[in-house]
């Protein structure tokens, strides 16, 4: 026979949950807000260095325009696809690898004091994110001037490079922070990202190529898989990096 709650046992329960659902509400809001210094913090040095950024940019540009004066015109569809993706790779990597590699032991001591190994990761993330979603835009904008475009299916292409470029940041960011702590060697953040990236990319030019075709129906089970690929690299990266943080 259970024993029947007295007035005093209830209220303590109600008390215990409320200081749990206040505790929960704090928490975040204490996430949230070492997120957005940080990324502020990642903004500031970006516009401090301006020429890492204007030579990715530059890279894009130059490679997209190589790639027009070897082809002048791209008839088929998978090839368009195919050289798209590969620019945008290699740009992403070139974009990425600075995030950890380049911080000095100081900078890393300074925000261990100040924020948690969670805000870091996600700030990355999601300015990498950002920066990324522009680089990719400007892609498709010099490669459609430069090469045309044969999308036939736009929605469908924006959104794959939208997750596209979420996917590729979440999982190089990761790599990045490994790598720094192997002595910062971009060599062997390109070595470790090649592997686990082409699941990723399989399905983006699975989708991509889909959004070039113009087929009628939308495969979901493609958007789907990039959807939860997305979500596990997101959520590894925000277990697994507090303890790459710790040492």
């Amino acid at each position: 026979m259970y024993e029947k709650k007295t007035e005093i046992d209830i209220v303590l329960e109600k008390y215990f949950s409320v200081c749990v659902d206040l505790k929960l509400i704090f928490v975040l809001k204490m996430l949230s807000n070492q997120i957005k210094y940080l990324i502020i913090k990642e903004l500031k040095l970006e516009l401090r260095n301006k020429y890492a950024l204007g030579g990715i940019l530059l890279y894009v540009v130059s490679t997209v325009f190589i790639s027009y004066l070897s082809f002048k015109k791209i008839v088929t569809p998978a090839t368009w696809n195919a050289l798209f993706w590969i620019i945008l790779l290699f740009a992403s990597i070139n974009a990425i690898a600075k995030s950890f590699i380049t911080e000095t032991k100081g900078r890393l001591l300074y925000m261990y004091t100040l924020a948690s190994p969670q805000a870091v990761i996600l700030s990355k993330i999601i300015y990498n994110s950002l920066l990324l979603i522009v680089l990719s835009a400007l892609c498709l904008l010099a490669y459609s001037l430069f090469i045309g475009n044969i999308i036939q299916d736009l929605p469908l292409f924006l959104i794959t490079l939208f997750m596209g470029s979420l996917g590729f940041s979440s999982l190089l960011t990761m790599v990045s922070a490994i790598a720094s702590k192997a002595g910062n060697n971009f060599t062997l953040m390109a070595i470790l990202s090649f592997p686990i990236i082409i699941p990723l990319l399989m399905v983006l030019i699975k989708l991509s190529k889909n959004a070039i075709d113009g087929l009628e129906r939308w495969d979901l089970d493609y958007l789907t898989i990039l959807m939860l690929l997305n979500l596990i690299i997101i959520a590894l990266s925000y277990l697994l990096f507090r303890y790459l943080w710790r040492d």
